[in-house]
């Protein structure tokens, strides 16, 4: 008589990936993760709950800062996996206890990658609260539950999707973000000395942009407008070339990769090196001020011309390439709401499919799914009628109105968002959230709300929208690395149902930090504030539709023609049109970090020594965005504590007798010397490992 086995534990399963991970399975051909099924492997562990609410509030912090300075989201994933699996050799080699299983780095990763998601949705609109001067109609609760509600809404949105995205569509998406993720999880040995080089490259970048931009050792930008040769040149042509040197701009360009980086510079060229020395030269022979404008042209700053006459240029070209992206992914809108309806009907002929015996397979029933987006949708329907529309006469009308907008617009881009992340790691989402505030905007105003309360309400439903869609991006990801590993599609759900919570939090409170620290647009008490692309390309859009000064709709449409012209040569008009809009300073480092990466990737020596180098330098150039901005929200704390309690917590360098004359002087040129040898020096450190590190 045989024995029954016991299930396996992990320690007596195969930690490689199986061959047929990442193609396509032939006929009859199943695919069985890493930890199959009848695995006893643990999951949800207080390890792996406490570490994933930790990197769910560092990387909320650094996640909303680098989003505020750059007008870039930093995926989170990758450097969370690093660091769990790193914490993991580190309770074996010190602790002396065990490692922790893939599973509970999944988890990790399911509750801190949340950072990432609520950052995105938050920062790209709740800014714009504090940009039009509407912080007196909100309030720290206004701006935590509004991001909550959109990454609920979207874990429901995209539950119906997730065996077509994962299941059937096995080896016909490429994943890269979440291919690069699960290969740094099962790698376990990689993964710890990773870690290391993620912490010495954080710490770095830590140091260095406090040196400089806070203790003012050297200047966190470089521009030929501080060159007194050239003084003639910069006011009367009114062309500048600046230059940020910050070493986490200098880690999102080595990432980012060349071709992305060339053409963001490329619309920046366009817009200060042309567009802004055209108006100039036009000023030349218009004495009067052009509106929006208050004085002639030709007394304007170059700064200024670019605020108020260009850069309308490049929120039109955002908005154009929103919306040819939304186009060129219709057939995936069209397919992935036959699945959802599909579904549906099933449910209500009671022929639904229910959530199956088999762990790797179980995720929450449809009917729950169905029953939590209804009340999501109910919870945002009370918010929306018990808040900015309370006192309105038609309040129920708008409010039910919004709430229906809401719901099919985050409804019919959530395939959109899974399928851009799914196939190249990137989603339009300040496109698809410009869509939703332009069409929300109209409505509203023919409803006949507009000024302050219409641009609040509008601002509200973009924030649901575009947290509803960054959470269908990353929650995707998390569903592909959770099938290749075999992971529970439900603790995945719930755990970022959880982790949610967290990172609505700390951003919430990160935003209101640097609101009164820097700002985020120009005025006396915020002289230099933090550009915050998004959210003053939302306010401008929505005080063009819904304010008394009417939108720059020439501008606009100037702007829409450079994008799709920009689609016309095979050129991404999305990234063109960013180019345009951001200050030319954030996008030129970007250049030399994608340089960087670039000259490794065609240096001396064989694929795979190519291949360790780029991917130490990925390593290293992810400690620079996290070091740096990190930094930058403790800096902005220091200096609100300073403001608060009237001390000096962060020293002036160029306060110091002897010293402080010469930094102030060579400032200029030595935050240019320091930032390029920080380039060679990441060139370098990246260009020493070998493919045998691959496995270390």
């Amino acid at each position: 008589m045989s024995e029954i086995s016991a299930p396996p534990d992990e320690s007596e399963l195969d930690q490689n990936l199986p061959e047929n991970a990442f193609r396509e399975l032939r006929e009859g051909e199943v695919y069985r993760p890493v930890v199959p099924d009848e695995a006893q492997v643990r999951e949800v562990t207080v390890r792996s709950v406490v570490q994933g609410f930790i990197w769910s509030f560092l990387f909320s912090a650094a996640c909303t800062y680098i989003a505020l300075k750059l007008g870039q989201g930093i995926e989170s994933a990758i450097p969370i996996s690093i660091l769990a699996v790193g914490v993991s050799t580190l309770m074996v080699k010190v602790l002396k206890t065990r490692a922790s299983s893939l599973l509970e780095n999944v988890n990790v990763l399911a509750i801190g990658a949340t950072s990432g998601i609520v950052a995105g949705g938050s920062v790209f609109t709740m800014p714009a609260i504090h940009i039009l001067n509407l912080q007196d109609r909100s309030s720290f609760f206004q701006i935590f539950i509004v991001p909550l509600l959109g990454a609920i809404l979207g874990i429901f949105f995209l539950a119906p999707f997730r065996r077509y995205f994962v299941r059937d569509l096995h080896g016909k998406l490429p994943f890269p973000e979440a291919r690069a993720t699960t290969e740094i999880l099962v790698a376990g040995k990689k993964g710890g000395h990773s870690a290391a080089v993620l912490s010495y490259a954080a710490l770095l970048a830590a140091a260095f942009d406090f040196l400089g931009p806070a203790m003012r050792a050297w200047s966190d930008m470089f521009s030929t407008a501080s060159i007194g040769l050239m003084n003639g040149f910069t006011q009367k042509y009114k062309a500048v070339f600046t230059m940020n040197t910050s070493a986490a701009v200098m880690g999102l360009g080595f990432i980012m990769g060349l071709d992305y980086a060339a053409i963001i510079m490329a619309g920046s060229l366009v817009s200060f090196l042309v567009l802004v020395p055209l108006f100039a030269w036009v000023g030349q022979y218009v004495a009067a001020p052009i509106p929006p404008g208050t004085e002639p042209l030709v007394a304007m700053a170059a700064e200024d011309i670019f605020s108020l006459y260009v850069r309308p240029i490049g929120i039109g070209g955002i908005f154009a390439a929103g919306l040819l992206s939304i186009a060129k992914m219709s057939p995936v809108i069209v397919s992935a709401l036959r699945q959802a309806f599909g579904e549906i009907g099933r449910i209500l002929k009671g022929n639904a499919t229910t959530s199956t015996h088999v762990r790797t397979d179980r995720s929450l029933p449809m009917s729950a799914v169905l029953l939590g987006g209804l009340l999501t949708g109910l919870a945002i329907l009370a918010y929306f009628r018990f808040s900015v529309l309370a006192h309105e006469p038609n309040a129920t009308q708008l409010a039910l109105l919004c709430t229906a907008m809401t719901m099919v617009i985050a409804f019919l881009f959530t395939a959109v968002s899974a399928w851009a992340v799914a196939m190249i790691s990137v989603t339009p989402i300040s496109g698809m959230t410009l869509t939703t505030l332009i069409v929300a905007a109209i409505a509203l105003s023919a409803m006949g709300l507009s000024g302050e309360s219409g641009m609040l309400q509008t601002l509200l439903i973009g924030g649901v929208v575009c947290t509803a869609l960054s959470m269908a991006g990353s929650l995707v990801t998390q569903y592909k690395i959770g099938y290749w590993l075999g992971s529970t599609p439900r603790t995945i759900e719930i755990s970022n149902i959880v982790g949610c919570v967290a990172a609505s939090f700390a951003t919430t409170a990160v935003i209101l930090l640097m609101a009164q620290v820097y700002g985020f647009s120009k005025t006396p008490m915020h002289p230099t504030p933090l550009p915050a692309p998004q959210p003053n390309a939302m306010a401008a859009v929505l005080t063009g539709v819904m304010g008394d000064g009417g939108a720059p709709w020439f501008l606009y449409v100037i702007g829409a023609v450079f994008a799709i012209a920009s689609e016309m040569c095979g050129v991404s008009g999305l990234a063109f049109a960013l180019g345009m809009y951001l200050p030319m300073d954030l996008n030129s480092p970007l250049v030399l970090g994608a340089f960087v990466s670039w000259m490794l990737s065609r240096s001396k020596g064989s694929e795979a020594t190519r291949k360790a180098r780029i991917d130490k330098g990925t390593l290293v150039a992810s400690g620079f965005i996290a070091g740096g901005a990190l930094i930058g929200v403790f800096t902005a704390l220091l200096k609100f504590l300073e403001d608060q309690w009237r001390v000096t917590l962060i020293p002036d360098l160029t306060a110091v007798p002897g010293l402080g004359l010469w930094l102030a002087e060579w400032a200029n040129w030595n935050g240019l010397a320091l930032f390029c040898i920080l380039g060679a020096w990441l060139y370098w450190n990246s260009w020493k490992a070998r493919s045998e590190e691959a496995t270390d």
